[in-house]
């Protein structure tokens, strides 16, 4: 084999292992912009339901795609295609609407036209209370973040959606709010950990249909402590393998 033989498969094997990589690049950007995305939970707002250090799947159909479905989001179109709107009950990934370079994950309380209020710690859509009852206390601070026993109530739904609720400060700053109307096309959104949620009543407000990113699915991996996932050493004793493919109500 020649010199110029060597060097043409050498040359030609460069561009092909080039090619492979920007295929698998591309594959991997159609597959997270289209379908499924990763997110990981940095905050304790959705406890009981998600806790910091979960790794969870959303699903871009589940709603439709907007400019916020890709990556930077991107202002190429506006709205959403093949739209279908959220559910009440959903928990979902949206864009903050102050800052929609922050992904936020909340449960979906209000539709367009709810009305939506707080009453000592009772959620009430449409003037009418949301059954709530206490199912009990947990006392696991992985779980709820404090030194001791709190509350844990059911909520359920109009349309049947079940999901457990902490109540760490009864009464608190956020039990008790003025009456929400939700306008066309925005949604009102609420976490599961009430006193410590930064949500629809506070600082997020409506948020418009075209922030949303996708449903949230399943949990897929779990490690506590601050741990990340990339310290295997730290999986024997961080890693919560009763949450692993776990499915989110």
């Amino acid at each position: 084999m020649s010199v110029t033989d060597k060097t043409q498969k050498k040359s030609g094997g460069f561009i092909e292992t080039v090619s492979v990589i920007v295929q698998a690049l591309v594959l991997a950007l159609i597959i997270r912009s289209v379908l499924i995305q990763p997110f990981s939970i940095p905050s304790g707002s959705m406890r009981p339901t998600l806790l910091e250090g979960d790794y969870l799947f959303v699903t871009k159909w589940s709603y439709g795609y907007s400019r916020h479905s890709l990556p930077f989001s991107p202002n190429i179109f506006s709205g959403r295609i093949w739209a279908s709107g959220p559910e009440r009950g959903d928990v979902a990934v949206f864009k903050f609407p102050p800052n929609p370079s922050v992904d936020y994950i909340k449960r979906v309380i209000g539709l367009p036209g709810d009305r939506v209020q707080m009453k000592s710690g009772t959620l009430f859509i449409n003037g009418e209370a949301v059954k709530r009852e206490k199912i009990g206390q947990i006392d696991n601070p992985d779980i709820t973040d404090m030194n001791g026993p709190v509350d844990v109530y059911r909520e359920t739904l109009p349309n049947g959606v079940s999901y457990d609720t902490l109540d760490i400060t009864p009464n608190g700053i956020s039990d008790n709010t003025r009456e929400f109307i939700v306008p066309p096309g925005h949604y009102f959104m609420m976490g599961d950990n009430r006193d410590n949620s930064n949500d629809s009543r506070l600082e997020v407000g409506f948020v418009p249909f075209e922030n949303f990113v996708g449903k949230a699915n399943i949990i897929f991996f779990s490690i506590a402590g601050g741990a990340s996932p990339l310290e295997i050493w730290r999986w024997p004793s961080e890693m919560r393998p009763d949450r692993l493919f776990d499915w989110i109500d």
